[in-house]
Formats: structure tokens, sequence, C-alpha cells
């Protein structure tokens, strides 16, 4: 087989796994039009059409399904086989696509990136952090981060450090104006910023330090989705924020923002890095691993 015909199958994969030929050009690392270069020139030369396409969707034909089945252990052997190579150097060689979520990346592996690249020179990282709840498969990324409650079936996940908390915080011309919330019942009478998914969707502030878990579901005139900006917001005086610990501690210590209530809020579930248990697991993605776990 030629090499132009292993770049064809090449690419017919990456289509057929993300179901789109932009999300393949971006893992392939070429344009979007070589890719529909290259599977059509592989089905002209089978004499067979692979892919149905329209404009807005792909999908696989039936002699399609039936190669990827064949494609995709082949691509793992030979992933697996480059992979091996890594035993003949000093540290991990190739690319570890990482998805995390925007809220806590900063948190999670900002103090891991330097030490894990300083140790392994020839690992390249791509990280894409956004609080989209994102299906790795289909956007073609080695692992994700997410909170244990969100893990779905058929993937492998390690717990992973720092185990995170909420903060309820506000600026100290806040708590002039109104006496700090002694319980959760308490912030009925305050500005609270309503917390948002990135869908749109609101979630409650939980509570659960002090006995049965208590969900609050604030009222205020903002709604929010980037901690980031609910920090803003409580710097301002125009409302209490409820954001992850680490985000809000260096304007707690700094005295910019006061926090309350911190008896009340328990530790939330732990982090996983996870990954589809049939993947190969490569040095790189390994050494990405050991970084985050959970040490004893």
């Amino acid at each position: 087989m030629r090499t132009t015909d292993l770049s064809e199958l090449a690419a017919f994969d990456a289509v057929a796994r993300h179901r789109s030929f932009r999300r393949a050009s971006e893992e392939r690392g070429v344009t979007a039009s070589a890719i529909s270069h290259a599977v059509s020139n592989l089905e002209a030369r089978v004499g067979i059409r692979l892919l149905n396409r329209t404009t807005r969707s792909v999908s696989l034909t039936d002699a399609g399904a039936m190669l990827l089945a064949q494609l995709s252990p082949a691509f793992g052997g030979i992933g697996a086989a480059l992979d091996a190579l890594n035993q003949f150097r000093d540290t991990p060689f190739g690319t570890v696509r990482i998805n995390a979520p925007n809220s806590i990346a900063p948190f999670v592996l900002g103090p891991v990136i330097g030490p894990l690249v300083e140790r392994n020179p020839n690992l390249q990282l791509e990280i894409v952090a956004t609080d989209r709840l994102v299906d790795i498969v289909e956007e073609g990324f080695d692992a994700g981060i997410r909170l244990g409650e969100s893990l779905r079936d058929g993937m492998t996940a390690v717990r992973i450090e720092p185990r995170l908390r909420f903060a309820v915080v506000g600026s100290p011309a806040y708590f002039e104006r109104h006496p700090a919330p002694r319980s959760p019942a308490e912030l009925a009478g305050h500005a609270c910023i309503r917390n948002m998914y990135a869908s749109g969707v609101p979630y409650p502030w939980s509570f659960a330090g002090k006995g049965p878990e208590v969900e609050f579901e604030p009222g205020g005139p903002l709604a929010l989705h980037d901690h980031e900006l609910m920090i803003e917001a409580a710097l301002a005086g125009a409302a209490l924020a409820y954001v992850w610990e680490p985000r809000a501690r260096p304007y707690v210590e700094s005295g910019r923002l006061v926090a309350c209530l911190a008896d009340w809020i328990a530790p939330e579930d732990w982090l996983y890095i996870y990954y589809p248990t049939r993947k190969y697991l490569s040095a790189g993605l390994r050494a990405v691993i050991e970084a985050l776990r959970v040490k004893g």
C-alpha cells in the first residue's frame, strides 16, 4: 500500500470518529478541504461510498461502518507501536489533548503544567478549557477532567488533586450595609448572584457542612456563568457570590472580600481525569495522569 493510501485511510478514520470534516481537519492539522479530498479519493479507489454527507451532518454507510470497525484497532496498534518507542527515549514524546472545565482549570492544571513540561520536554500539551459539557471521544480529546458525579459509563477515571469547595463572599462595603448571614436561610434577605452553567441552566448554592444538605436558589438581579465576573461583581459590592474557594482566596487574604458561611460548605465530590476504557494509554497521557493523581 502506498503512503497516500494510508493517509486517506487516516483521514476517513478521523471523519468517521468525529462525524465532522472540520473536527477531523483540526485533529489531523490540515484543512477541511484536504480531508474531504482524501476521503473522496479513497471512495473512488475502493469504488464504494463510505460516508453520507449533507450540509449539516456526516454519517457512515454500512460499508463505512464496517471499514471503521476494522481500522480502529489497526490505527490503535500503530499508535501503540509508535508509543512503544518511548522506552528508547528519556521522556515521553507526542501530543496529549486534555479538556477541563474553565472554572477550575487554573487550580487543577496550573500547579502541574510547569513541572510536567520541564520533566517531559518532548511532550506537547493541548489544553482546552470550557465549561461546556464535552464528549471527549467525539471531539478528539485524549482525556478530560470532571467532577465524579458527572462521569459517564465506558470511562476509566483516576482521582486527582485538589479537592475543591465553594465559598460565599462579599465586599467589606456590602457587609457594612448588610449584616453577614449566619445560616443559609438568612441568604433570602441578601442580594445573591444566580449561578448558571454554560448552557444557561441555573444551579443552586449547596450547603451541607452542618447537617442535611440545603439548596438555596438565589433570586437576585444578576445571573452569571463566569466565576471571574462573579468575583468582579462581589468586589463592586453589588451582591454576594458563590464561587470556587481558590478563586476567591487571594481577595479574601488581601481583605478585598470577606467570606461567610464557611462552616456550612462541605468539599465537593472528587475531581477525576478520565478517558475511554478501551483507549490505548500512551506514555504521554500516563505522565499527565501521574502528575495529577492523588498522592498517598
